[in-house]
């Protein structure tokens, strides 16, 4: 039985034990934290280089496509999430495949080393220190899995004049408690998630609130039409293949759509580039925000002041408060960075998991990902392909032909993507995840399926469960999964009867899928 060390116990790890349980393998988890769920799980305590959510922080996915493939999530939890809720579900994912066993806390590692023998043996030495005692120990494991994510290190530009400002300054790290910004005049740096999720909150109790923003930001509702999910609603492989068919339209009918929610110019949040160049904002309260003006949107930081901030077009505001919400850099403290080395600004994974100069490729990172929909899903599939490649039964291609994909991939950004870091561990959510599949054996083959499957697969919502309809991990409850998946989106909703039929119009198109068996 080959041996694995998984990094961390957030999402990413946990599937990663469960994907080394299902192929017969044994895993070893570090973590250096007394919890299991990463950022999910909220304290009121700061840890540095630590992620962790805000208290307020509600997913941006709906729970059908952000759930793990084989795990639905309760009918009982809401369309969206606030993050308790999503730490519970990690809590009865463990339960469910009995996870927590395999888990050190209060572990934190040191330095992983490859062994003498590595080139033989593919081996690496793990040096783990107990943070309670203190003790010392050395492992030695077949391979290694990491799966620390990229929120944890906070990224914090050094404006001019910022060391002369003697108002509060803090990062969304560290935003814990809004009642600290009653009745100030904040300022908030970025528009990205954070960003308008910190805004929208402290607007609540500030006097006034500003955002300042570079480059303006597409910003989406989680709710379209009839108040259904935008995930579900969107989320196919057939609008994906229409829109590389005919991209130009599709940009332009995404344009159209959600400038009919919000007029992007008209609020000035309109950025120079396309709605697919870089990452939108979700966010369901801003423009209102915008509207009745507790929120004002401001071009960038020219310069600080002792009291304030100059911005770019020479205006001027006084500050009370700032909170960058300004993104993170991620690193690996405890390899070498011959071996991993963490750039944001050029991420160097092949198919992003697997350092191509690697001998024996028996080092992954899970999770180091973004995308336009859930993490979960994404990290799970790559964890499944991850442990194929350990035991031998997938085999990955030359350094040269993954350095070639790299410079495709790395290629393709410059061309499609605004500037941005953070577009090195940017993908297209649905290709990605169909491509990891594809390398493990459990994407759908539509040429093999039924008509009526074929035509869900294919047309409808692109749900996590489908990777287990076929292939290695093949799950006997996919089906009635994706059968039930409407029912589960709406159960929270269904507090009383109303007497009313179901429509008929699309959504109720979609909501008559009951059997692919």
């Amino acid at each position: 039985m080959k041996t694995v060390a998984v990094i961390g116990a957030g999402a990413s790890g946990l599937t990663a034990i469960k994907s080394c349980l299902e192929e017969g393998l044994k895993p070893t988890c570090f973590e250096r934290s007394d919890y299991i769920g990463g950022l999910w799980h909220y304290t009121e305590t700061i840890e540095e280089d630590q992620s962790c959510v805000m208290k307020s922080t509600v997913t941006n996915t709906s729970k059908e496509m952000m759930c793990f493939s084989d795990f639905p999530m309760p009918d009982q939890y809401p369309m969206f999430m606030y993050c308790d809720k999503v730490e519970r579900y990690l809590n009865l994912y463990s339960d469910a495949f009995d996870l927590k066993k395999y888990i050190q806390h209060q572990t934190e590692v040191i330095n992983i080393l490859q062994t003498k023998d590595y080139s033989q043996t593919g081996q690496w030495k793990v040096k783990v220190r107990q943070k309670v005692t203190g003790v010392v120990t050395d492992h030695v494991f077949d391979a290694v899995m990491i799966c620390i994510g990229h929120h944890a290190q906070k990224r914090v530009p050094d404006f001019p004049g910022i060391s002369e400002f003697q108002g509060k300054v803090i990062h969304t790290h560290e935003y814990k408690i809004v009642q600290d910004f009653a009745g100030k005049r904040v300022l908030v740096v970025g528009i990205g998630n954070s960003g308008g999720d910190v805004a929208v909150d402290a607007a609540h109790v500030a006097s006034q609130v500003f955002i300042s923003t570079r480059r303006g930001r597409w910003v989406v509702p989680r709710l379209v039409e009839k108040g259904y999910p935008i995930d579900m609603s969107t989320s196919t492989r057939f609008n994906i293949f229409m829109f590389n068919m005919l991209p130009g339209l599709g940009k332009s009918l995404a344009t159209k759509r959600f400038n009919n929610k919000i007029d992007h110019k008209l609020y000035s949040l309109q950025p120079k580039h396309g709605f697919v160049a870089h990452q939108v904002t979700i966010n369901d309260y801003l423009h209102n925000l915008l509207a009745c003006g507790a929120i004002i949107l401001k071009p960038k930081i020219k310069t600080f002041t002792r009291t304030g901030v100059i911005f770019d077009d020479e205006t001027v505001e006084n500050i009370d408060a700032v909170i960058m919400a300004t993104g993170y850099n991620f690193n690996y403290p405890f390899i070498d960075d011959e071996l991993l080395k963490a750039d944001l600004s050029k991420v160097n994974l092949y198919k992003m998991i697997f350092p191509p100069g690697e001998e024996r490729h028996t080092l992954s990172v899970i999770g180091c990902i973004q995308a336009t929909g859930a993490v979960l899903p994404l990290s799970e599939i790559q964890a499944r392909l991850v442990t194929k490649v350990i035991k031998g039964e997938v085999t990955l291609p030359s350094k040269d032909e993954m350095c070639k994909w790299l410079d495709n991939r790395k290629q393709t950004i410059t061309e499609t993507h605004a500037e941005s870091e953070n577009n090195s561990i940017q993908v297209h959510y649905i290709p990605y995840l169909d491509e990891i599949a594809e390398m493990h054996g459990s994407k759908p083959d539509l040429g093999k399926q039924r008509r009526k499957e074929n035509t869900i697969v294919n047309n409808g919502v692109h749900q996590p469960y489908q990777f287990r309809l076929t292939g290695p991990g093949k799950w006997s409850g996919a089906k009635d999964a994706i059968n039930s998946q409407w029912k589960r989106t709406f159960a929270s909703l269904r507090t009383r009867e109303t007497g009313v039929k179901q429509g008929t119009g699309l959504q109720g198109y979609l909501l008559q899928f009951k059997d692919i068996r």
